[in-house]
């Protein structure tokens, strides 16, 4: 059954499924339908699917021709249809895995793709979970969904964990040339998921003992640049307070070729993967009776970087004899990473509730987000103007877009708080202060 299936994959004939068609899933199936095998796209949003038969992308990550083109040639079509998984070799579960209110892991997205699959799961199959959880979901959670059909892993099917590395807005890496890492219940699980992913990607695809340690190892990634923001934030505040200037420290201390790797402060940490991976595995950990000190620090400070966000502009304020209650205050830049168009728990939200909460008078400007919504009230972005920047008392940035002309907005803005210093090279510093 194992050759069987690794010649079709090898051959191409393999049908291979993807279930969420968001920023993971797409970009996945896409590259898979541009590697020439014919793919199926599940998702429960009906204008998610008509978007991509229609060849619309939605993904900042993915070139639209390319879209297009695997649609248009009949490799990739999408589905809200879960039976078309009887029609499938390999499948990808790349659902969200967010926090509940409770900061506990919701794994009800996974759950329920599981059971989807098991519905339709025959003898030969392919299950790979691709979502970030914590070490123990593929073993715990949906092999035994999968088994209650009476089919065995290992022996009638195969599952694996490989963890998603998507890096939204990054100019070099993306789903085709990042090395991959897999995991499988069994070795056979492991060599077809690997033979699949070898057969569709330009990176390496490592293989590692288990699902646990894929699994682990994703968490692992990303609580190290959790940790590490948190240090540089924990460096911002006290280097704040001493009278030094922080980002002139890094940049020193990164000129020792070893043992040092560079972090930066800001307004807080965001997107899908930072403030939420870290406490899958500070829940899990509890399980073994274990405090996961360290993981939980970090967050900590993290999480008040907003508030110190606050603190410092009302200082500045101050400084011109301004209150913050009813200052106007311009945001520049609203999406957690720069040049993409995700807000998804982005920092500046939370300086946005911090700011209003002191009765400031905000509107902001992003080139990527024309509108949102938060807590349900809508913000439009402005045009980027003199005038704009004129009336504004201070001017907080808090994304760093390459698109903004930096020496153009210090000229025309009164007071300018940078917590990215994305203003280091203007020269005429007199109305910048920097996080």
């Amino acid at each position: 059954m194992k050759q069987v299936l690794l010649d079709k994959i090898k051959s191409r004939q393999a049908v291979l499924g993807v279930v969420g068609l968001g920023y993971v899933g797409l970009p996945l199936a896409v590259e898979k339908a541009k590697a020439g095998y014919k793919t199926i796209g599940f998702d429960i949003q009906t204008q998610k699917v008509a978007m991509v038969n229609a060849g619309e992308n939605y993904i900042g990550d993915i070139v639209p021709e390319d879209l297009k083109d695997v649609v248009n040639s009949g490799k990739l079509k999408a589905t809200v249809n879960y039976s078309l998984i009887k029609d499938v070799d390999c499948v990808a579960i790349c659902v969200p895995t967010p926090l509940d209110q409770y900061q506990q892991p919701d794994v009800s997205y996974v759950v329920n793709s599981s059971k989807e699959i098991a519905k339709y799961l025959h003898p030969g199959m392919l299950v790979i979970l691709e979502s970030t959880t914590y070490p123990g979901t593929t073993e715990e959670v949906v092999k035994p969904i999968l088994e209650e059909t009476g089919l065995k892993v290992g022996q009638d099917f195969y599952l694996a964990f490989s963890p998603e590395r998507v890096d939204p807005g990054n100019k070099f890496y993306n789903t085709k040339n990042t090395p991959k890492v897999v995991g499988g219940i069994t070795p056979d699980c492991t060599e077809v998921a690997a033979a699949m992913y070898e057969n569709i990607l330009e990176g390496n695809v490592y293989r590692v003992s288990s699902p646990a340690v894929a699994e682990m190892e994703k968490i692992f990634e990303n609580i190290f640049r959790n940790i590490n923001i948190g240090l540089a934030n924990e460096m911002a505040i006290l280097c704040d307070k001493m009278k030094i200037d922080v980002w002139e420290v890094i940049d020193a201390a990164k000129t020792k070729p070893y043992g040092f790797m560079a972090f930066y402060p800001g307004p807080g940490v965001g997107g899908h993967c930072i403030p939420i991976d870290p406490f899958y595995l500070t829940w899990k950990a509890r399980e073994y009776n274990y405090h996961t000190r360290l993981i939980e620090t970090a967050g900590e400070i993290n999480n008040y970087m907003p508030e110190f966000v606050l603190e410092r502009s009302m200082k500045i304020l101050n400084r011109f004899g301004k209150a913050m209650q009813g200052a106007k205050i311009l945001l520049l830049g609203v999406t957690y990473k720069q040049d993409i168009d995700d807000v998804r728990t982005s920092p500046a939200l939370d300086v946005i509730t911090c700011l209003e909460s002191q009765g400031a008078d905000l509107v902001y400007h992003d080139p990527f987000v024309s509108k949102f919504t938060y807590k349900g009230k809508e913000y439009t972005s402005l045009e980027l103007t003199e005038q704009t920047l004129n009336k504004a008392d201070l001017v907080i940035l808090t994304t760093m877009h390459s698109g903004f002309d930096y020496e153009w907005i210090a000229r025309h803005a009164k007071m300018v708080f940078d917590t990215k210093n994305a203003f280091k090279e203007v020269t005429a510093r007199a109305n910048i202060e920097r996080l």
